[in-house]
């Protein structure tokens, strides 16, 4: 482990790099989020070694295990930060005790394939984690995004959160419910295991990349047979691209599919929300509760922050 720090004072964060999943595949975009956690006003402790990958991921399974626990039990950190998603987290779940991660009351942070660990912690513990940004993508980003970081901040510091949508076409809502939610391959994928949450009256948050409109369907409809959309009180899609049409898909696109579930699914879906694998994205707490608001000028969705950073 290796320590990055820069000029100390009483309100520095502590904040520990992991990699449940994939290896770092640029070390500049590494180095870029490093200082960038720096002059955020962070101390960095860097867990990660990119000459011990394997495979495709980000150590072997024991030493990917190994960070999150080195992470957890170094009384400087707060919070525990993904350096990427991929895939790797899946087969960590049986190595991790998750009421040790929850009793550390660290703060664990990222989003994609992390999707898994935050489900787990709040299936089994019924501990809340932040689905945000990532230390490779979005800190080591070569021109930061200031709507990101400003989220991310925020959430921590600010008790009370109000996030505001411009979104055409949904219906109107007025509900609460318990947050919860992520990348929807990694929610399906965990349908019938106990890392699964069973949130009932929940507000449903979905995002994916590279998954075409009839495979976001399939998985839909996975969720909708499985008896789990039709307990919520609404579905909030946030960002799904990175696809790409094919002549024989005959006019079947994102609209096409959209318009077939909200036929099919008695739970009101919205669309428009601000998260996913894209630059601009917020930072969203599971398992809190949240009231989710909606009309023809957009949607609202307020919660309470369960985290408190120093400003």
């Amino acid at each position: 482990m290796t320590e990055s720090t820069q000029t100390q004072s009483k309100q520095s964060i502590g904040v520990a790099l992991i990699a449940p999943g994939g290896f770092a595949p640029d070390e500049q975009a590494l180095a870029r989020g490093i200082q960038a956690l720096q002059h955020q006003g962070c101390v960095v402790y860097d867990y990660y070694d990119p000459a011990a990958k394997y495979q495709r991921f980000g150590g072997t399974d024991a030493a990917r295990v190994a960070q999150i626990y080195e992470a957890i039990d170094n009384p400087q950190v707060q919070i525990v930060l993904a350096l990427r998603g991929s895939y790797g987290m899946s087969r960590l779940l049986p190595l991790l005790d998750m009421r040790r991660l929850a009793a550390s009351k660290k703060i664990f942070v990222g989003h994609s394939d992390v999707t898994a660990l935050h489900l787990a912690l709040l299936a089994q513990t019924g501990a809340s984690s932040l689905a945000g940004p990532m230390l490779c993508s979005d800190f080591g980003a070569v021109e930061l995004s200031d709507f990101t970081m400003s989220h991310f901040w925020q959430c921590l510091r600010q008790p009370d959160q109000q996030l505001q949508f411009a979104a055409a076409s949904n219906p109107d809502v007025r509900v609460s419910g318990t947050l919860w939610g992520g990348n929807l391959a990694m929610v399906t994928h965990l349908i019938g295991t106990p890392y699964l949450p069973k949130i009932e009256d929940g507000i449903l948050f979905l995002e994916d990349i590279g998954e075409h409109p009839y495979r976001i369907e399939r998985m839909m409809l996975q969720l909708q047979y499985a008896g789990i959309l039709n307990r919520q009180q609404a579905i909030v899609l946030g960002d799904f691209s990175e696809y790409r049409l094919a002549p024989h898909d005959n006019g079947h696109d994102f609209d096409a599919m959209l318009a077939f579930l909200r036929a099919h699914v008695s739970v009101p879906i919205l669309t428009g929300l601000s998260f996913g694998h894209i630059r601009d994205k917020v930072t969203l707490p599971l398992g809190v509760q949240a009231e989710l608001r909606s009309d023809s000028n957009g949607f609202q969705l307020r919660f309470q922050n369960p985290f408190a950073l120093n400003s």
